[in-house]
This record gives C-alpha cells, sequence and structure tokens, in this order.
C-alpha cells in the first residue's frame, strides 16, 4: 500500500514523505537536517528508503536543510530549471549529491512515476507533482499556489489522495498585522491558496474519484487547523458527500509529532 506522511507543514517549513514502507521520495527538506533525520525517525521511516528529494521551489521554508541533509546522505535531488539555477545562486547545490532537472514528462524514481506540473507562485519556476505508485494508487500535490488553475485541476483530478495548500483565512489575514504589501503578496496571483479557495475545488475532485484529502502549508499567523478543516468539510457536506463514507479529510501538521501516516 502507498504510505503519505507528512513530516513537516507550514510557514515554518515543509517536508513530506511518499512512497513505501521501503521506498519513497521526500517533497522537499524546509527544516533542518537534523530535524528532518529525527522525524523520519519518529515516523518509523528509515533514510535509506528515501531515494531522491524533490523540490517544489527555492524558498527557504522548503529548502532550509536541503543542502546540508542531501549531502550527509547522498541523496539525489531534482527540480525544475528555474528553481536548480535559484538554488546555485544561494549556495544550497554542491558535488556531494546531484541535482538535475525533472524532465517535464516525470521520470521513475523509488518504484514510482513522479511528473511535475507548473504551480503560480513568486519563485523562479515552482512546480506540483503527480505521483503513481508500484501498486497504482496516485497522489497529487500542490502547495504555494497563487490560484488554482486549469494545469493544476488537471494533474489532480483522478488520483487517490491530494495533498492541496489550504494557508489562511481571508479575513483573519485581512484583520491581522501584516504589512499591507505582504497581505497584498499573499492574496495575488502568485501567493498563497486560501482556505474557501481550497474548498471550493474539493468537490469536483471527490467527483473523479479522490478519497484523501491532504490540507497543507497552514499559515501560522493566518490560519488554524480547525477553521482549515472546518471551511473545506463545510464545503464537502454542502455538496452531499460524507466525510468517513466517501472521503477522508486530514490537516497536515506543523510537526508530525503523533507519526501520523496515511495508506491510501
Amino acid at each position: 500500500m502507498a504510505r503519505f506522511c507528512p513530516l513537516f507543514s507550514g510557514s515554518s517549513g515543509n517536508s513530506y514523505y511518499i512512497g513505501s514502507s521501503g521506498s519513497g521520495v521526500l517533497i522537499d527538506a524546509g527544516r533542518s537536517a537534523k530535524q528532518i533525520t529525527n522525524m523520519l525517525g519518529s515516523c518509523e521511516i528509515d533514510i535509506a528508503s528515501v531515494k531522491a528529494i524533490f523540490v517544489t521551489h527555492e524558498h527557504s521554508d522548503h529548502v532550509k536543510g536541503l543542502r546540508v541533509f542531501a549531502s550527509r546522505h547522498h541523496i539525489p535531488v531534482f527540480a525544475s530549471v528555474g528553481t536548480l539555477k535559484a538554488l546555485e545562486k544561494m549556495g544550497c547545490l554542491n558535488e556531494k549529491y546531484p541535482a538535475d532537472v525533472i524532465d517535464e514528462n516525470g521520470m521513475e524514481c523509488a518504484g514510482m512515476y513522479i511528473k511535475p506540473f507548473r504551480t503560480s507562485h513568486d519563485c523562479a519556476e515552482g512546480l506540483g507533482y503527480r505521483i503513481e505508485t508500484q501498486d497504482g494508487r496516485s497522489a497529487g500535490f500542490s502547495t504555494d499556489l497563487g490560484y488554482f488553475s486549469e494545469a493544476v485541476k488537471k494533474e489532480l483530478l483522478g488520483t487517490d489522495l491530494v495533498v492541496l495548500e489550504s494557508n489562511h483565512d481571508v479575513r483573519m489575514l485581512q484583520n491581522g498585522a501584516y504589512p499591507y504589501y505582504l497581505k497584498q503578496r499573499i492574496l495575488s496571483n502568485i501567493g498563497h491558496l486560501s482556505n474557501q479557495a481550497c474548498a471550493d475545488q474539493l468537490f469536483e475532485l471527490a467527483k473523479k474519484g479522490t478519497t484523501h484529502f491532504v490540507l497543507a502549508h497552514l499559515s501560522s499567523e493566518n490560519n488554524t487547523p480547525e477553521l482549515a478543516y472546518q471551511t473545506s468539510l463545510c464545503s464537502l457536506s454542502l455538496a452531499g458527500l460524507k466525510e468517513g463514507v466517501d472521503y477522508q479529510l486530514y490537516v497536515a501538521p506543523k510537526e508530525n509529532v503523533n507519526s501520523k501516516v496515511m495508506i491510501f
């Protein structure tokens, strides 16, 4: 069975494991190498089972531990051309691990087929990923979205599990302490997806076969896990879908202290 384990999620760092019990990949490495190593251990994931790291984009909450972790364990890294150039400028790349461009048509890794797709965010060249597992399961991963584009929808439709950004509550953001320019950036088409914008997409995804939803990359300042959860739950309930029967809905924790692993 396919496994998804959110190690860290949110504005303070992001890293996720997907694969089987013996082989898989990380999406992003946005905490320190020590924190990632410890969390993998807590979730009973052997570091030797991590066959690659797929980077979504170069912002620090997605790559903070990349250089040290990949170097220490000689794990190959894959990303877009733009992201790799940005990482090189940041000093995140070295000769201790290979860093390559992922083919736009996808590639095989850890017994899975991983295909990238473009996302809208204020970075060099952001990616989401669609992953097909060896046992015929599929997952779509997309965070740091300014908006839910048709290209993103195309890749997420039909997947068994969807990891989707539910970053902020618009009212909390607008009434919060962030400076005006930052609020405008987050609300823009190259910013982050709100709770409601996320929730609005779930019914169509459920209609096309998604049974597991993971709400990810929640803001610590402009959101709460309960608010993100209730917004998506309400949307799905209004569409006539029943939790526990038609779908499962989870919120990725800031730190996976309970070692939660989702089987899909």
